[in-house]
């Protein structure tokens, strides 16, 4: 491990002098790719740096323990376990800034939320959770496009299809895949009984053509007429688009745009990312086939999260996670959430590589 920072260490410093030298300036696409790596390695290399600090100071306190004097020795030995505390914290670190990230971290998000058990009463918490995604979204400055949506009669949604295009969005939004279960007094019980319902959370990185190449002779497109509430195009010109990827049997459908052009694209845009998705949970399940308890990118079957309102609580199952702030989660504030997933996740990963001896 210590020959490999040394080697990022080496780079860091090559790209220092690489970002200064004018003929590399003049060139605004290859400074701007030193800049990018540069950041990149700015992450590492003061962390090394300290740790390389830290093991100077250790060593030299090794050294006092051989003083004839016991005040100085106790003195070291003082000092020995703070620096070894300190080496403890800094080796994770660097650790977790060692292990390979996860390239479609930065991608933007496909976000499929589907009511299910539970009635009208799951198709309201689709729209609570919709809701609660757009808000974190905002948070983030990040843009909401809506795909595909089937509004249910009491509220909220029996399905929505969104894309959350922003920098980091899949890498946030990743762990949110699976069963999220709602526990409360739906509105229509009138004996005040808390119902229990179920609502599906499917996160997939958005995909671009350089991932996934689609024959077109694969695709079948039909085109229908829109349907719900919407401006004087509903229910008059065929713009909707159902397109199909035959050998495999993926579907996707658009009809928000009123352009049929527009909607095509759009269902274009989800079937890839379906696909795409679909190979990699393949993928993934063959890895962690002899994994245990992973958080992984979602069981799409398996129960993730309870939102208990009666009791203002929402626990996460995975890492134990409980919070008594439901209101405040539900208008978006997650990022407690997603910063223990993340490091859960991380703790996991670390554990499974070994990356240090």
């Amino acid at each position: 491990m210590i020959e490999k920072l040394k080697g990022i260490e080496e780079r860091y410093i090559k790209l220092e002098h690489l970002l200064s030298d004018p003929e590399v300036i003049k060139d605004q696409h290859k400074y701007q790719k030193y800049v990018k790596e540069h950041g990149e390695l700015n992450r590492i290399v003061p962390v090394f740096r300290t740790y390389e600090g830290i093991v100077a100071e250790l060593a030299e306190a090794r050294e006092l323990l051989k003083d004839t004097d016991p005040d100085i020795r106790s003195m070291a030995r003082e000092e020995i376990a703070s620096l070894e505390n300190q080496m403890e914290t800094l080796t994770s670190r660097l650790n977790t800034l060692l292990m390979p990230k996860d390239p479609r971290d930065e991608k933007n998000v496909i976000l499929e939320i589907r009511a299910g058990t539970g009635g009208e009463e799951a198709g309201i918490f689709a729209g609570d959770l919709f809701r609660m995604y757009s808000r974190y979204a905002e948070t983030r400055n990040w843009k909401i496009d809506i795909i595909e949506k089937n509004e249910s009669s009491a509220g909220g949604f029996k399905e929505v299809v969104c894309l959350v295009q922003g920098r980091g969005a899949f890498g946030a939004f990743k762990f949110e895949s699976g069963t999220h279960r709602v526990q409360r007094v739906p509105e229509t019980e009138t004996q005040g009984r808390i119902h229990t319902s179920a609502v599906t959370v499917a996160v997939l990185p958005e995909a671009e053509d350089v991932d996934i190449d689609i024959n077109p002779a694969d695709i079948k497109v039909d085109v229908f007429r829109a349907s719900g509430p919407g401006g004087q195009s509903v229910n008059t010109t065929d713009s909707a688009v159902r397109v199909t990827h035959v050998p495999t049997g993926v579907v996707a459908t658009c009809q928000d745009e009123k352009s049929q052009h527009k909607n095509k694209a759009k269902a274009m845009n989800v079937l890839k990312s379906r696909i795409l998705d679909a190979r990699m949970q393949e993928e993934e399940a063959k890895r962690a086939a002899d994994r245990k308890g992973q958080v992984g990118t979602g069981d799409r079957s398996g129960r993730i999260r309870t939102y208990n309102f009666p009791q203002g609580r929402m626990t996460d199952h995975r890492v134990g996670l409980t919070l008594y702030k439901l209101d405040s989660i539900m208008e978006g504030d997650i990022q407690t959430i997603i910063d223990e997933l993340k490091t859960h996740h991380q703790a996991q990963a670390l554990q499974e590589s070994r990356v240090l001896a």
